[in-house]
């Protein structure tokens, strides 16, 4: 049974679907009026693990990622460069589609954009205002009254009265409440407008989603994601009004990713410590990131920097040395090797399960993986034919796959993989004299190639 921690209820849960067999899962997608980074990359990634591993399970998920292709930032950026928003907008969207695509990230089942849904969001403002959870103010806008949801504050566990003592009102704004939010804006000039039963105007943030969510997957659902900087106001805004809305439970898991984080500060355009995903893609392979994220706890924050791109790039080229053929000439395994290759099979896979059934728990479930690397390259060490190997390598594809790796392997011709092996024989033959500087040089010469040699009790193994 997969467990799930549930920030709602602050305490690990057993997913049990609305729907038997189906997840439905919404997560928030990106505001596009930039370069994606790669914190924005993180959060898709870990989402993605998710489905995969629902997939796995045998679920049917109804993955709902959207675009906010309408918004303040949008609109402040296009008039800088002088071009119209939904242009600015939709060459974003098309630029982290494409990013997406680079992560090896499965597309989403339905991606809704704020400007396509602006119907649904309009009506949906309006049985806000007839169930009076709504108002319209005189000056065009629209507002949420936060007074008439008596559960607002809890998903984020903040107080009303807490939050009221530090709120403001802005001039411009003719709220009831201090934290009253817009559901709808007034148009502004120069600004892009829709006419609406309260003049013309815009969305505001929160409501789009909770729109999105419901034209695409209903009035609830099992699973709504997205970093820890959305639980609020964001998340409990979306709660408070889709639930005032239907009368009903909105989400019933809530899932919140930590943030990327370098050199100890959360990554962030405000903070000008940002690395887009492009760049990234342009010095490292997208597996790199996908085991950065592996390697630690989804809901932690994940530091970012050479050193732990390295130890994920180094832990990726141990998962690819147990794909390797077995070594020429090998003769096949004794009985008990073979009977230790199968054992180590049917271990992985159940601790591959047990870790992940724990709120995916994707160190785990990595640890178990290295240990069957292990056990396969010791396999080919004592003389593995490939037919022995291959079951395990296919188990060892089946459940990097789970996780999105594609573990691609530099190639090589037939006679340089022989010129390596050569070179490993002479260097076995110069590390035996104890010309340790000679050794240390072939092997490095041999990396800057894009071969790595690694060195064990029972000799040099080297792969691309």
């Amino acid at each position: 049974m997969i467990r799930i921690y549930n920030t709602l209820t602050r305490k690990k849960e057993e997913f049990q679907p609305l729907e038997s067999g189906v997840v439905k899962m919404y997560v928030c997608g990106p505001t596009v009026y930039n370069d994606a980074h790669v914190g924005h990359a993180m959060s898709a990634l870990v989402f993605d693990i998710v489905r995969r591993y629902f997939e796995y399970r045998g679920y049917n998920v109804q993955h709902v990622m959207n675009y906010t292709d309408v918004d303040d930032k949008i609109i402040r950026r296009a008039n800088e460069m002088g071009i119209d928003p939904f242009e600015l907008s939709n060459k974003y969207i098309q630029d982290f589609d494409q990013n997406l695509e680079d992560l090896n990230i499965l597309p989403a089942t339905a991606k809704p954009q704020v400007s396509k849904t602006m119907p649904q969001i309009i009506e949906f403002i309006q049985g806000l205002i007839q169930k009076e959870a709504a108002y319209a103010a005189p000056n065009g806008d629209v507002y949420f009254s936060v007074t008439h949801d008596e559960d607002y504050g809890k998903l984020s566990g903040r107080k009303l009265d807490d939050m009221q003592a530090g709120a403001r009102i802005e001039v411009e704004e003719q709220k009831d409440h201090p934290m009253d939010f817009a559901l709808w804006k007034a148009a502004k000039p120069g600004e892009p407008f829709w006419e609406s039963p309260w003049g013309k105007g815009r969305p505001g943030w929160h409501i789009e989603c909770s729109a999105m969510n419901l034209a695409e997957l209903g009035e609830q659902i099992d699973i709504h994601g997205g970093g820890n900087d959305l639980i609020f106001p964001h998340h409990e805004n979306e709660i408070a009004q889709t639930e005032s809305y239907t009368g009903k439970p909105f989400a019933h898991y809530w899932m919140h990713n930590g943030m990327l984080q370098l050199g100890g500060e959360k990554m962030s355009k405000s903070l000008g410590n940002i690395i887009s995903i492009k760049e990234f893609l342009s010095r490292r392979n997208a597996d790199v990131m996908r085991m950065l994220v592996l390697n630690g706890n989804y809901r932690n924050p994940l530091m970012f920097n050479d050193e732990t791109l390295d130890a994920a790039e180094k832990g990726l080229e141990r998962i690819k040395s147990a794909l390797k053929p077995a070594q020429p000439g090998a003769k096949g395994l004794p009985v008990e090797g073979s009977g230790a290759l199968a054992s180590a099979i049917e271990t992985v896979k159940a601790s591959f399960v047990a870790a992940m059934d724990d709120d995916f728990n994707t160190a785990g479930a990595l640890g178990s993986i290295f240990d069957f690397v292990r056990a396969i390259n010791s396999a080919r060490d004592q003389g593995a034919t490939s037919e022995q190997l291959q079951t395990a390598q296919d188990t060892l594809r089946e459940l990097t796959r789970v996780y999105g790796l594609r573990l691609e392997e530099k190639s090589g011709s037939g006679d340089a993989d022989k010129f390596i092996d050569l070179l490993l024989e002479v260097r076995s033959e110069v590390r035996q004299q104890k010309l340790w500087r000679l050794s240390d040089l072939i092997r490095d010469r041999l990396k800057e190639l894009g071969v790595t040699v690694e060195d064990s009790k029972e000799g040099s193994t080297w792969h691309w």
